[in-house]
């Protein structure tokens, strides 16, 4: 164990954080202590995670001297990164995650997952982003795809999801095909929404420059120039995940975004997604990209909510001898007076 000082300097009050939750997060991942001392902060715990916040912070003093402003979610995500993995330099990471105008918005990534998701999308022709909600899989391909389509590398957007009855018959809803199909389609426009003008998103819609149409419209279709994203592939069947891959044309992109966990297929039908990850691992040209809780960018309850779900389904998957007591088949069995061999 040792024990070193840092000198904080004048603004250096913004790298803390919201209630000091910047600084916790160092303690947290590094496993070090610290203590705010009147000029200084007091750092102790194991010599390599001590050098490690001493070089962290001298960092962020030195891109406070530069000019730079970084917001409280900014650092959190810089250092989210720069603590999961030690050979990313803090001032390096904060220099070479670029910040992308898309439309309105300045979009970067915010922990090391969601940087490996934007170079993958970059670099390959076909991406796959997996993982729970809150990590940014959708969001993120959208951004990309609008960057692409204003930077003119692609012609047209294309976003395409599953149409899964979860519950409710698409039948007995109200309106037109259309209006039958757009609350399935409705977090594709709200990411539209937040990087474009509304009523540019409706002239590039309407102009069909900008595509969002259930998985079924896509059959027979091969798709130049364009920038494709499938979502909620969990929910796309084997044939229709093999059926969407092979749309893809000359100068196209494609993103495949799914959450493993959250499959609403009927019993007995695989999923396209899984499917996918078996059959295509060692292809050249395309990239897996896993995202976990720790990745959720969403209020921090969403985190432990995801954590907390993972932790209930490994229990029902592997229940103990003191569990099988209380569940509720064997419960009737004994009710009904069946055998239990």
């Amino acid at each position: 164990m040792t024990t070193a000082q840092v000198h904080l300097s004048h603004g250096i009050e913004a790298f803390f954080g919201t209630h000091d939750e910047n600084i916790r997060l160092l303690e947290t991942s590094l496993g070090v202590k610290t203590h705010v001392l009147p000029d200084s902060l007091e750092i102790s715990g194991q010599p390599d995670s001590v050098r490690r916040v001493q070089n962290i912070i001298a960092d962020y003093e030195s891109l406070v001297r530069e000019g730079h402003r970084l917001s409280n979610g900014d650092v959190k995500g810089f250092l989210t990164v720069a603590t999961e993995d030690q050979c990313v330099n803090f001032r390096n990471l904060v220099l070479t995650s670029r910040q992308r105008l898309v439309g309105r918005k300045a979009i970067g990534p915010r922990n090391l997952n969601q940087m490996r998701y934007f170079e993958a999308m970059e670099r390959c022709d076909l991406v796959f982003g997996i993982g729970p909600a809150g990590t940014g899989k959708t969001y993120l391909a959208v951004a990309q795809a609008v960057n692409c389509l204003l930077s003119k590398q692609v012609q047209r957007i294309v976003l395409a999801r599953p149409a899964v009855e979860a519950g409710e018959r698409l039948g007995f809803l109200p309106g037109t095909l259309q209006q039958k199909v757009d609350p399935y389609l409705r977090p594709l426009y709200d990411a539209l929404y937040d990087m474009l003008d509304a009523e540019r998103v409706e002239k590039l819609v309407e102009r069909n420059v900008i595509e969002i149409a259930p998985l079924a419209f896509m059959r027979g279709r091969s798709l130049n120039e364009s920038f494709i994203i499938l979502d909620e592939a969990q929910n796309a069947t084997a044939e229709q995940m093999k059926m969407f891959l092979t749309r893809l044309g000359f100068g196209s992109k494609a993103v495949v975004t799914g959450d493993a966990t959250q499959i609403d297929l009927p019993s007995g039908r695989r999923s396209g997604l899984l499917d996918a990850i078996d059959v295509l691992q060692g292809v050249d040209g395309l990239s897996f990209v896993y995202f976990t809780d720790k990745d959720v960018v969403r209020h921090d309850l969403v985190q432990r909510i995801v954590r907390a779900y993972d932790r209930y389904n490994q229990k029902t998957l592997f229940p103990t001898p003191e569990q099988l007591d209380y569940l509720p088949e064997k419960e009737n069995s004994k009710r009904h007076g069946f055998r239990q061999d």
